[in-house]
């Protein structure tokens, strides 16, 4: 407005006095480019306006206005367009990512899957061989000894990484004296690192060697607790003849606890209770 207001349109035809039409649309493009596109198509509409007051429709031609309109427009596709393409690369990655984390896990649980058919296999392999060897007639030491097995089957199953060799030789020895035990790892340790786990399982199998009671329940804390492991010991005041005699509604009322051991996380913050 300053600079046209020192000239007229005669003097500005075919020279550089009209500099300034294509100085605010380079500016407008920046601002276009930058992403605010709402100050560059203001600035775009006054440029416009303001040349058309001052030369008319025509001077939109003549002094190059319909240029810087249209590079302004061509800047704000092309900011939309690489705004567009960024946010998709996010996704892509983010769904590489995934899609990683995804494979990994499978390949995790493939290969838990085949360590524990491993390890089933190499457990009840004798006693099948022992069971087709003899066309299966067993005794009865070897049917209860097949119990045995089919326990220690299901803590592979249901135990994971609670176990190692000393807790599944403590647990094996537990049952021959005639307690039951259960072991219910529902993933609350699979952080814990090579050393504190071995601490908390070795920390298991002694409370285990250590407890005399009917039924051991051992069950990893969920994952934010202090608490590793808790074990759990029961038994009835009254020795099981009540479940023998067939009363069953009040066994919550006849256990009593023998044992209640938190393992935690930490060793510093080991702080076991047990009951008489």
């Amino acid at each position: 407005l300053l600079v046209t207001s020192q000239f007229d349109q005669t003097e500005a035809q075919g020279t550089y006095a009209a500099w300034h039409t294509a100085a605010i649309g380079t500016l407008m493009v920046i601002t276009s480019t930058r992403r605010r596109h709402t100050f560059a198509w203001i600035g775009t509409a006054a440029l416009v306006v303001q040349t058309v007051a001052w030369a008319g429709p025509g001077g939109l031609v003549a002094y190059g206005v319909i240029g810087s309109v249209g590079w302004v427009a061509v800047s704000h596709a092309l900011s939309l367009s690489l705004a567009k393409a960024g946010r998709d690369t996010r996704q892509y990655a983010l769904a590489e990512r995934e899609a990683v984390e995804w494979r990994a896990a499978q390949e995790a649980h493939v290969s838990e899957r085949q360590f524990r058919l491993g390890q089933t296999s190499r457990m009840s392999l004798p006693m099948l061989r022992q069971i087709v060897a003899v066309k299966g007639e067993l005794t009865d030491a070897q049917r209860l000894e097949c119990l045995y097995l089919e326990g220690a089957i299901r803590d592979e199953i249901r135990g994971r990484k609670l176990l190692n060799d000393r807790v599944r030789e403590q647990i094996m020895i537990a049952r021959r004296h005639g307690t039951t035990v259960t072991l219910l790892d529902e993933g609350g340790i699979d952080d814990l690192g090579e050393d504190d786990l071995d601490r908390v399982l070795n920390r298991l199998a002694d409370a285990i060697r250590d407890t005399q009671t009917g039924k051991l329940i051992a069950r990893t804390v969920p994952e934010g607790s202090e608490i590793a492991v808790t074990v759990v010991g029961l038994s009835s005041f009254d020795d099981g003849h009540s479940s023998a005699l067939g009363s069953h509604g009040i066994d919550d009322e006849e256990d009593r606890v023998d044992l209640w051991l938190e393992i935690p996380r930490a060793e510093e913050v080991l702080s076991p209770g047990r009951l008489p």
